[in-house]
């Protein structure tokens, strides 16, 4: 079994519980009370600490106020003021007129991303006008822009209808030379970023002539010149952290959206991926309303949700079992719960009396003996099933209204090619929401290899029959003429780049068929996917792959970047950057770097990713039995939004 590496979300949680704690490290002892400090952010801090650190663990490190950098805040000239901000103008000027007015007692100034020269030129002018000089204790840059929403998964933003991080944007004719190379910069900061956090200089690959090889040149670049800054070089204790633990060098693959359209507007049948479509999933939290009430639940709850961590990733009847599974197991310690309340003097099913009987624990032990010690247990047990309940519930209410497992079953043929019981536009007469008529025509307008232009006509005819706007279809068509995406597309979807890809029944919820059951799945499909590697997945495994044994592998991806059916030679089809190299790699650099697999994968994709993608990535990396393998993207997102973004570029 590998040895296991630290993830890039407890090593951020890590960075900034360092920072919070005035820049030094964080002693568990719990010995040394910690020094009570107000922490000032902005809106980019608060997305990157909101799924890491919850009130209470700030409160822990001695948090007594967190505040937005922007809002109107009282001088509190006796305590220190941590700062978490970016290096953005508007900002500089904000914490100028604070250190203007000395209104804390210290100031400790961390920074997302590196502060230029001018800005802390500008800071430090300040610091003299205020007389507040001695009181600036830290200036750092904390290279911490990215997103850690999961131990193997990381975001550069959280996504926002306007951003310029889009497939759309960075490809549409409209967007301007400065702003993508702006982007482009930003992309190359954030994996300098990770980069940093993880303790990793990777050999980076990417496909060429495209966003993925530019934000590749640039993070190569970057890399390099930290390496050779000796005054600077976040690198050096890169052999001490990393090079007991694996033998061969990390491996970061830069993929482009543009390999794989399908995926992102794909209907998914794994809970993770179905909250992320039907519920909007962000930051690790969804909101639910129910008879007119909003109720919002994080799913981030650290590793005390065993179901969560065990079945995020699983299809959805299963997921439905198993809540249904904790459900009976904990309906049969009800009466023990019950009894324990009366032998408390309570009764009641309230919070209250929860609360209040977890307080009382300590002094009730040895009356009750050992089981009142599981009681904590068993009420948070209870606030877990509560939670799955009301989300799978919910969920089972929109597959039931939208037939979502009848067009997840759908789409894996289209993808697949298999042959179809009726035409598409046929079978969709039959679904109202609007929605997903569109994405399942794009997925099949995708996945031809040609449409005849009456093909075409059906499709147009049966979005103005539904009152459906036409422009995605045709900007999608737009996009397959200039660029032939068609031919990639249509080459990913083979058995070369979804092989195995389809669904098989299995029997039917076991767990779920008695009365007492929460979920009623009578019409739903227990469809259960079949493992198969997604192009993007497929792209890793083939430049992870060493070469004696690669060229099946080739030949797949080499479809599904438009090319022939031939075994390429990889090393001339994607780009290879090696920023320990002193000089350009050669042929004979680059087949040594491939002797070995790399047991330490990053997949990060330009222009958006989604749950499924990265679902994927997981399951090949434990198939693999690598030591550890992380998913990234510029940003998350759902189908909906992907459909946002094409319609207005046509």
């Amino acid at each position: 079994m590998p040895t296991e590496l630290e993830s890039v979300r407890t090593r951020q949680i890590v960075a900034l519980r360092t920072m919070i704690n005035l820049n030094e490290p964080v002693v568990s002892s719990g010995v040394k009370e910690p020094v009570w400090k107000i922490l000032v952010l902005d809106k980019a801090a608060q997305d990157i600490i909101s799924p890491l650190l919850p009130v209470k663990q700030l409160r822990d490190l001695g948090v007594t106020l967190h505040l937005l950098l922007g809002a109107r805040r009282e001088p509190l000239t006796d305590v220190p003021a941590v700062y978490f901000v970016s290096p953005t103008d508007e900002n500089v000027d904000l914490m100028s007129e604070d250190l203007k007015k000395a209104m804390y007692d210290s100031f400790y100034c961390n920074f997302i991303s590196p502060l230029a020269r001018p800005r802390l030129e500008s800071l430090a002018s300040a610091a003299v006008h205020g007389g507040a000089v001695a009181q600036v204790q830290k200036v750092v840059d904390q290279y911490l822009n990215f997103i850690s929403l999961e131990d193997d998964l990381f975001v550069l933003r959280r996504y926002n209808e306007n951003s310029t991080f889009s497939y759309f944007s960075m490809n549409s004719p409209g967007t301007s030379e400065v702003t993508v190379n702006a982007m482009l910069d930003s992309v190359a900061d954030g994996l300098f970023a990770v980069c940093a956090t993880m303790g990793i200089v990777p050999i980076i690959r990417c496909p060429k002539g495209n966003a993925a090889e530019m934000v590749a040149k640039r993070l190569d670049q970057k890399l390099r010149d930290n390496l050779r800054d000796s005054r600077n070089n976040l690198f050096t204790m890169d052999g001490v952290r990393m090079g007991l633990l694996q033998t061969t060098r990390p491996l970061m693959v830069i993929g482009d959206r543009g390999a794989d359209l399908a995926t992102m507007l794909h209907h998914t049948w794994t809970y993770q991926a179905l909250m992320h479509d039907v519920l909007e999933l962000d930051q690790n939290r969804v909101t639910i309303t129910n008879s007119g009430k909003k109720k919002e639940y994080d799913m981030g709850t650290g590793g005390t949700d065993k179901l969560w961590k065990n079945h995020k990733g699983s299809a959805f009847p299963a997921v439905a079992e198993a809540v249904q599974g904790d459900l009976d197991a904990y309906r049969s310690s009800e009466e023990e719960i019950k009894r324990l309340k009366q032998a408390m003097g309570m009764s009641g099913e309230s919070d209250a009396a929860d609360e209040a009987m977890t307080t009382l624990l300590a002094d009730t032990t040895a009356k009750l003996g050992s089981t009142v010690t599981s009681l904590p247990q068993l009420l948070e047990a209870k606030r877990l099933i509560d939670l799955h309940t009301n989300v799978a519930t919910t969920l089972l209410d929109v597959i039931k209204e939208r037939k979502l497992d009848v067009l997840f079953e759908l789409e894996q043929k289209l993808l697949q090619h298999s042959p179809l019981d009726q035409p598409v536009t046929q079978f969709l007469g039959s679904i109202s929401n609007q929605e997903d008529v569109l994405r399942v025509l794009i997925i099949a307008f995708l996945c031809q290899e040609t449409v005849n232009q009456k093909s075409y006509e059906e499709m147009m005819s049966l979005l103005r029959e539904k009152g459906i706007e036409e422009s995605a279809l045709k900007q999608v068509q737009k996009l397959k003429s200039i660029s032939q995406l068609g031919s990639r597309l249509a080459s990913s979807s083979h058995t070369e780049e979804h092989q195995g890809a389809g669904t098989k029944t299995i029997g039917m919820f076991n767990k779920l068929l008695n009365h007492g059951s929460k979920f009623v799945m009578e019409g739903v499909k227990n469809l259960v996917p079949k493992a198969h590697h997604l192009p993007l997945t497929k792209l890793v495994d083939t430049l992870n792959t060493p070469p004696s044994s690669a060229g099946i592998s080739a030949v797949g991806i080499n479809q599904m970047m438009g090319g022939s059916s031939q075994a390429p030679d990889i090393d001339e089809t994607y780009c290879f950057f090696d920023p320990k190299l002193m000089h350009q790699p050669t042929k004979e650099t680059i087949a040594l770097a491939r002797q070995q697999a790399a047991q330490d994968i990053v997949l990060f994709v330009v222009g958006g990713g989604n749950y499924v993608e990265y679902q994927n990535l997981v399951d090949y990396g434990k198939s693999k039995n690598l030591m550890r393998v992380t998913y990234g993207c510029t940003e998350l997102v759902n189908p909906t939004q992907f459909c946002d973004q094409v319609r207005p570029l046509s």
